[in-house]
């Protein structure tokens, strides 16, 4: 038997081949499901079929269960509404658009879980993440390498990982497709072989920001201005959580063209629209930047970045400005780039680090 190792069980296909991986590769395997959600929350979502809900932590039971490896839930409800949920609704009163998985990412499963897990004298944390880890005998650091398929690589949210911390971090599907690793759930009769990956931030209800922000903070929601880049009024606008940059429905305003969200500043509660071709930067700041292969960028170095989890990667130079903030000039102008969405660097198939858009 091999060391003992804990696994993040979501309910969903991947922990759960992941787990199976893992057990056949000799492992000591624990599941864990984190309870994320107060038991009010717990019941809300009790028809939904994310990682936060109930119905998740009963299909995570029964996959240890088939696999014949021990199940427990661990309480996680007070740091990740600390690090997580209260980050996502700072973030859009700062006229900010957050990632809170990789919030999630940063403070739960791979800070607080695996101080849990050297409680319980195991030595990995693993979850179902497709991205490789591999270690460099001339660097002396773990690397993080894309997963074997474009299609569903997940390094964009690993960015943030340190190297204490990537020592003891095992990925086993980094080198499986999606379809393969719903064929072994199949092969091995779970019932969540063919259980659709959730798409939408655990803790909103129907990806409904704006009602989610209301329900927390409505009474500090206050309408503002609609202006154009010049400065000239617009029209009024429903509060700026509910935009966000490179928005052009929903806006609540007819301008006999289309129009676009340019830019959102807090301070003075004002929604800046302009036409397309106004959404477009070739340049953005990077802050609370964190790189794999080393540990600070010191030289102005070529990499391809990408904007935003879906977004595509561009040919870009990443320039150091201080420790943790970077400039990034793309070859190309980008799309939107949205303040509080991280901003994340690859070299050929390595992740190189990544930061935190601040304009």
């Amino acid at each position: 038997m091999k060391e003992r190792v804990i696994i993040g069980m979501s309910g969903g296909v991947d922990s759960s081949v992941a787990a199976y991986l893992l057990k056949e590769q000799g492992y000591d395997v624990v599941g864990v499901t984190m309870k994320l959600r107060n038991n009010d929350d717990f019941e809300k979502d009790s028809g939904r079929d994310n990682c936060c809900s109930l119905s998740a932590v009963d299909d995570a039971r029964r996959v240890c269960s088939k696999l014949g490896i021990p199940f427990y839930v661990m309480n996680f409800t007070e740091i990740f509404e600390q690090k997580v949920v209260n980050y996502f609704i700072d973030e859009y009163f700062k006229g900010r658009t957050p990632n809170p998985c990789i919030a999630c990412n940063k403070y739960v499963k791979f800070d607080a879980l695996l101080k849990k897990a050297e409680a319980l004298e195991a030595k990995y944390v693993a979850t179902g993440h497709y991205a490789r880890i591999t270690h460099d005998e001339n660097l002396g650091r773990c690397l993080i390498k894309k997963s074997a398929t474009a299609a569903k690589d997940q390094t964009y949210v690993l960015y943030n990982l340190l190297q204490n911390q990537l020592e003891h971090i095992l990925m086993p599907l980094g080198g499986y497709t999606k379809e393969e690793t719903r064929r072994i759930a199949a092969e091995l009769d779970l019932e969540v072989a063919d259980k659709p990956d959730s798409q939408e931030i655990c803790f909103v209800e129907d990806n409904d920001y704006g009602k989610f922000l209301e329900q927390k903070r409505g009474q500090h929601i206050k309408p503002g201005k609609f202006l154009d880049i010049k400065g000239n009024i617009l029209g009024t606008h429903k509060g700026i959580v509910h935009y966000t940059v490179g928005q052009r429905k929903g806006l609540g305003i007819a301008l006999g063209k289309p129009m676009f969200v340019v830019d959102i500043i807090a301070e003075k509660n004002q929604v800046i629209l302009g036409e397309e071709n106004e959404v477009f930067k070739n340049e953005l700041i990077a802050i609370n930047t964190n790189f794999i292969p080393f540990d600070q960028l010191q030289n102005p170095m070529r990499v391809k970045a990408k904007i935003r989890y879906s977004a595509k990667e561009s040919d870009a130079w990443a320039i150091p400005i201080t420790e943790n903030r970077i400039k990034l000039i793309f070859d190309e102008a980008q799309r939107a780039i949205t303040p509080g969405q991280a901003v994340v660097f690859y070299q050929d198939d390595y992740l190189i680090g990544g930061g935190v858009i601040l304009k």
